[in-house]
């Protein structure tokens, strides 16, 4: 029964006619409007879209052309004005050590006169010093000759008895002046 309904819808599909666009006798009026729709297309795109389409493109080109314009003037703003920070960084640098340097002079001189005023002091005090230390060792020698005319007298007296302490006075006298040559 199948093969029987198979060759019918064969028959029926063979007496259908042709698709439209495909059969022959409907070409001239496809032409045809192939034709006024291209040409309808063309004038529609040629006059409205196109000219639109140009304007918002030399539009952009234009808005671009003027912001790179922009952006190059703002680059060459900022590049000197970055110079200008540059020298100016450049002129307190210099304007520091300028001031630095003074202020190091300043500082050395100040250590100077200082330093100058502690040696004064120092060599006040040592010649003060020299002084105290020269009267204490004459005043020690003063009291150096009497204490060795009485060891003398006291080591004598050990060995010989009494002996009178002028004798021994002028025999220290003459032993303490004949280093002192």
């Amino acid at each position: 029964m199948t093969f029987f309904v198979l060759a019918a819808d064969v028959a029926t599909k063979a007496e259908k006619p042709a698709f439209p666009p495909f059969d022959p006798t409907h070409f001239a009026s496809q032409l045809f409007w192939l034709a006024i729709l291209f040409g309808f297309l063309y004038l529609v795109l040629s006059r409205v879209i196109l000219p639109k389409l140009g304007s918002v493109l030399e539009h952009r080109e234009a808005t671009i052309a003027t912001n790179l314009d922009e952006a190059a003037r703002l680059n060459d703003d900022a590049r000197s004005a970055q110079d200008a920070v540059e020298a100016s960084i450049k002129e307190a640098r210099m304007k520091a050590r300028s001031t630095a340097t003074v202020a190091r002079a300043k500082i050395d001189a100040e250590i100077r006169d200082e330093t100058t005023k502690v040696e004064a002091g120092l060599e006040a005090g040592l010649a003060a010093a020299e002084a105290r230390i020269t009267a204490l060792r004459a005043d020690a020698m003063k009291h150096v000759e009497s204490i060795a005319v009485s060891a003398t007298a006291a080591i004598v007296s050990k060995f010989d008895g009494t002996v009178a302490e002028d004798v021994v006075a002028s025999a220290v006298s003459v032993v303490v002046s004949g280093e002192r040559s």
